[in-house]
């Protein structure tokens, strides 16, 4: 007999999921015990969990999952065949579907009027408190891309418009945003993405309390301090709508000793072992959930609560250090809407991390 943690390990499938698929009557361990409630499974089903995972992995609905499994050992293997051969056939259908709709888009796309093309071309002159810039690219810069198949998002966005400048970076499964005040740079809307290597160059210059001047003209970005210099081209690209992605539906607002939660997630518990997918990296997961005495906490293991959300845990450090306070407010809403992270003094200046759906 295995217990359920090495039925995880041996079959690719999380504690959590296992639990799940055996409620849902897919994968009902062998014997569970009547005092604990504890799951232990037959050396036989270890093959049977593989091919569930392998299964799921694919997209195959559990419906069509139960009658795999139940013929898997039977000697006609005609149902389980049909079954996978139909489960390709729909996939096959919605790539066809997809592509045709891609296609479309990009038709759209290449077809529509692009309003974003002036905000490449007015040539603007800020100056801004160097701490306050410094400030804002630390709290920003740990949610910038690194994947070269999106050059797009591998920089760190200047949206200066009127007296404000806002910087921002994302790598789709968070999203950092600042905001700094500026002097004499009154006018039409730029902006410029910053490659990542010069807005860290950037950072490096700001030292000391030396005013800060900011040109972005064109396609080039300058800042000038204490009599340094640095200038680069900024990336030939355009960034997302970051407006549209940071209207969220409110949620509960918690604020949380940072030192102290920074410690309950690094000590606490991943979720059951689980590894998921984020950009094809592997994660761990901690799962937050609201306590009925209004504050945040981190998920036990076996805990079920229907308000759960679960984040990249790694992210979720980042995010904590990149907020530079000893508190800062949790926004918790939906377990599929983004964890935002605030700060306590203003609105303008937070990070959004992805939650990462549970298979439970």
């Amino acid at each position: 007999m295995r217990s359920i943690g090495e039925m995880a390990r041996d079959s690719g499938l999380g504690v959590s999921a296992l639990r799940f698929y055996d409620r849902a009557g897919v994968l009902v361990p062998a014997w569970v015990d009547p005092v604990s409630g504890y799951r232990w499974y037959g050396t036989e089903q270890v093959e049977e969990a593989r091919l569930l995972a392998r299964l799921r992995r694919a997209g195959m609905p559990l419906a069509d999952i139960r009658l795999v499994l139940a013929g898997w050992s039977g000697a006609d293997t005609d149902l389980v065949l049909k079954l996978l051969e139909a489960h390709l056939r729909r996939l096959e259908l919605g790539l066809s579907d997809a592509r045709t709709e891609f296609s479309t888009i990009r038709a759209l796309l290449e077809h529509r009027e692009n309003p974003m093309t002036s905000l490449r071309t007015n040539a603007v002159r800020p100056s801004v408190p160097a701490p306050e810039l410094a400030a804002a690219l630390d709290a920003v810069r740990f949610a910038a891309s690194a994947d070269p198949e999106l050059p797009m998002l591998g920089g760190v966005l200047f949206d200066i418009e009127g007296e404000a400048l806002r910087v921002v970076a994302t790598d789709r499964y968070r999203m950092a945003v600042a905001h700094v005040g500026t002097t004499g740079g009154a006018g039409p809307r730029v902006q410029a993405i910053v490659p990542s290597p010069l807005a860290d160059a950037m950072r490096a210059l700001l030292s000391d309390d030396a005013p800060v001047e900011l040109t972005v003209d064109g396609d080039r970005v300058t800042m000038e301090t204490g009599g340094r210099q640095v200038s680069g081209r900024a990336l030939d690209h355009e960034f997302p709508d970051y407006r549209r992605l940071v209207r969220l539906p409110a949620g509960r607002r918690i604020v949380v000793d940072v030192p102290a939660f920074r410690e309950a997630v690094e000590t606490g518990p991943v979720r059951a072992g689980e590894v998921h997918e984020q950009d094809g990296v592997a994660c761990d997961l901690t799962v937050l959930k609201v306590t009925a005495d209004g504050a945040v906490a981190v998920c036990e293991d076996g805990d079920e609560d229907q308000g759960r959300v679960a984040v990249n845990r790694e992210f979720l450090l980042h995010a904590l250090a990149a907020g530079g306070r000893d508190e800062l407010v949790l926004e918790l809403g939906a377990p599929t809407a983004p964890l935002a992270i605030r700060r306590t003094d203003t609105e303008e200046t937070f990070s959004l991390l992805m939650p990462v759906r549970l298979e439970s």
